[in-house]
Parts: structure tokens; sequence; C-alpha cells
């Protein structure tokens, strides 16, 4: 039996159910079946890779089998909110790379977009399939203790972590089918179907037949790679590398044993720079030389497109209510984490004075690299980050330091509480847009961290919408 470590009061309604399951199991079945799951997770070969100088070794990623639960009336609106910011983005991205509307009515400041990395002036005044650039997107989201869930970040461009939300699901009904049969669980594993579908719909012009659609991936060195070949698998589409890809006259092809077979959709998870060495750089030797030829003579369709990272660029996620408002003429359904633009005088004085009191983010950092946590960081690396702020103001945001909602983890005898937070996926098609009732819920594992990264010593969790 499991001791309680949650005070009962903090304990949300449809959590109940599972309290009690949880405190009912043994000791040892949890260790069983924590064994199992680890063991499946060898088996299918689910891992995530850390490059770096000081470790190149594939790590199983940390699976905790305490579901996060969200009730129908929750979902419904987080469902609704991540919709319109999906569509809010794709108009967003369509209107920067054609007349600009939004920076000449000086809602969005000019630098913010042409002086971006992300910003790829080879799309200026290019139309792409369906208009749709950022056909998946993983948006994250935290709940606040208050019960508020709030827009931590928008990925736009290969977001990743849907692997990951289908084979928790699996491995869980195998662990604890009898908690299936007493709960309605929305399902996840159709996001397969979905994604396919959405491929599908965004044809380029000069496609007039069923579309053949490939994933691209890197290689098996990249960190992502058992997501590339599960969703390629998934979908019954041939996972390829560059070098399996030519262009010939802007078509391009596949090579095969029967011969070159022509490919009309990409689902492409390697970055801008190394899709086509003759446009991009020259010493990719991941890209397909001619791909964005291809794609602009209308033969191929990229997804996401190059250049939709300038959507989920961090400071421009501080202007997204004004980006939903702008395009879609309403209110945001979930709100931003109030942030202040260090590139601003007054909010960068603000975050000076205060940041041992807030969480400072480079603007074009991910994976939770480049960010301080002010109230855990030493005298030395907060003197550290001020001196880079005041250098360089515009590559920084900050944001208070939130009290994040938490879920149970088994740990021995005791459920202690850890804090969470939701990437569910967002499928942007033509004339469709399809959410799977769930996502990736990622845990901090260590007691009182807000870093819930893989990289950093995070896990992951099932993640269950109840059907009411």
């Amino acid at each position: 039996m499991f001791n309680e470590t949650l005070n009962n009061s903090k304990i949300i309604k449809h959590y109940s159910l599972i309290m009690d399951w949880a405190r009912s199991l043994p000791e040892n079945i949890i260790i069983k079946r924590k064994t199992e799951a680890e063991d499946l997770f060898k088996k299918i070969g689910i891992t995530f890779s850390v490059y770096n100088n000081f470790d190149t070794t594939e790590r199983l990623i940390p699976f905790d089998m305490f579901p996060r639960v969200i009730s129908s009336l929750e979902w419904i609106k987080i469902s609704k909110g991540i919709i319109q910011r999906s569509l809010a983005l794709n108009a967003f991205i369509h209107d920067v790379y054609h007349s600009a509307e939004i920076i000449k009515a000086k809602i969005i400041p000019a630098n913010l977009v042409y002086k971006n990395p992300a910003y790829e002036i080879k799309m200026a005044g290019f139309d792409v399939p369906k208009n749709i650039y950022s056909p998946i997107i993983g948006t994250d989201i935290i709940r606040t203790d208050q019960k508020k869930f709030l827009v931590l970040e928008d990925n736009c461009r290969t977001p990743s972590g849907v692997s990951y939300m289908i084979e928790n699901r699996e491995i869980m009904m195998r662990m604890f089918p009898e908690l299936f049969e007493s709960l309605k669980v929305e399902p996840v594993e159709n996001y397969p179907s979905f994604l396919l579908d959405t491929l599908e719909s965004l044809t380029p012009k000069k496609c007039s037949k069923k579309p053949k659609v490939v994933v691209l991936t890197p290689g098996s060195f990249n960190s992502a790679y058992y997501e590339h070949s599960f969703l390629a698998d998934m979908m019954g589409v041939e996972l390829v590398q560059g070098t399996d890809l030519y262009v010939d006259e802007n078509i391009t092809y596949m090579k095969t044993t029967k011969g070159p077979e022509r490919i009309d959709i990409i689902y492409r998870r390697i970055d801008d720079l190394f899709i086509d060495p003759i446009t991009f750089d020259r010493s990719s030797l991941i890209g397909v030389p001619g791909l964005f030829d291809s794609y602009k003579a209308g033969y191929i369709n990229i997804c996401s497109a190059p250049g939709s990272g300038i959507a989920d660029d961090k400071a421009i996620y501080t202007y997204l209510p004004e980006i939903i408002k702008f395009y879609l003429g309403e209110e945001p359904i979930l709100e931003n984490v109030r942030t202040w633009r260090c590139y601003l005088k007054s909010e960068k004085e603000y975050v000076l004075k205060n940041i041992e009191k807030l969480v400072v983010k480079e603007v074009h950092g991910s994976g939770g690299y480049g960010m301080l946590i002010g109230p855990k960081a030493s005298k030395k690396t907060i003197d550290i980050f001020k001196t880079k702020i005041k250098l360089f103001p515009e590559n920084y945001i900050a944001q208070p330091t939130l009290s994040l909602s938490s879920v149970p983890i088994f740990l021995k005898k005791n459920l202690p509480p850890r804090h969470v937070d939701l990437r569910p996926f967002c499928l942007v098609g033509n004339k469709k847009v399809k959410l799977v009732s769930g996502g990736l819920t990622r845990v901090a594992l260590k007691e009182n961290s807000l870093v819930v990264n893989s990289s950093q010593g995070g896990g992951v969790k099932d993640t269950w919408v109840l059907t009411e």
C-alpha cells in the first residue's frame, strides 16, 4: 500500500478514482509493472539521445505510470484554444511572407520579423499549397494552482513527442487494463491516420493523382529518430533520408528497387538549413539537392514549410493575443503566460531589478537550455544573465516563476506530487483542423523542479481525457 503524500483538499474530483486505485496497489505490484514497462520500452526501442561534448548515449525516457487526467470540460476549452492559435499562426506566417499587413498596422515591429534568424527570405512571395505553412503544431500548456490553463510556447516547425503519447497509452493499457474498463478514456492511437489525412490534403499544384507521402529523417543518429520511424510505419509510408531522394527537371523522385517513384509530399523532420544543399547550407549531407526548386515549381510540398519557425519564436509568442485578434477578430481563448520583452527599455529594467524572482529564456532557445530560473540560480549565474541581457536585450524574454499544477508519481511507498506540462498536437489540413484528445504530458521527476525536458531529467506520463 502507498503512503499518502497529497493533501486530500487539493485532489481534483476526476482524480479521485485514480487515487483510490493507486492507494490500493501493493508496492511489489508497482515495482513489477514498472520493470515490465521498462522492458517494453527497451524491446520497442523507445529512446532519446542527448548529443553534446560529454554524452552521446541513448537513454530510455523515464515513464511514470500514474496518469495525467483531464476532464471533458477542460479539454473542450483547451482544444478550442489550440485550434484558434493554430489558425492564427498559419495566417501570420502567410502574411509576413506576403503583404505583411500586421507590420504595416504597427502591431508587430518589423525588426522582430525581418531580423529574426527564423525568417526565410527565400519564401517571400511564395504561395505554399493550400496556404498551410505549419500543419503540425505542438502547443506547450501549463496549469497553475489556480486551475487556469496558460500557453508557454507554440512549436510550429517539427514538434516531437507524439510517439511517446501513443506508446505511453499502449503500455498503460497493457499494464492496467482494469482501469480502462472502469473509466471512459478518449483514444489517442488515431493520430497517425489523422496525420496522413492532413498531409494528403496538402497536395502541391502539380499533383494529379493520389499523393505519395514520405517522412524525411536526418538518420538514426537524430535524437527523435524513433519517432520518425514510428510515424512512417504507423502511416504506412516510406521513411527516407536525403540520399534516397533526387530531383530531375524539378520533379522529386524516390529511389526504389523497381525504379524511380515520384514523391508529392514530404513530412520533413530536418531543419530548414539542411533541406537542400544547393539553396541553403552547401555543407549539408542530409538534404536533397534541388528540392527547394522542386517545391517552388509546384511539384512537391514540404511540411512544415521552410521559414515557418518565425511563428514559434519566443519574441513573436508575446504577440499571440494581438495576432489572434488581428487575423481572426476574436479574443484569445487560452492566455499566454505574462511575459516581459527585454528589448523594451522599461521591461528590461524591470527584469534586471527582479531577476531573482523570474524565469529568463533565450528567444531562440529550446529544450530547457539557455534558461535561468531566478529563485534557484546562484548569484554568479544571475550576474552572467544580467550582463547578457544588458548586452543583447533582444535575445531574451522573462516570465514569472509560476506555481505549476502537479500530478502524483509512483515513488517507492509514496505518491509525491511533481510538476507537469502538456503538449497536445494540432493538425491543420486543407479546410480541416483535427486535435487528438490527449497529448504528451512531461513531468519534472526531481522534487520541486520546474524543468520537464527529458534531456534535463524529466519524464513522461500517459494523458487521459475523460468522456463524461
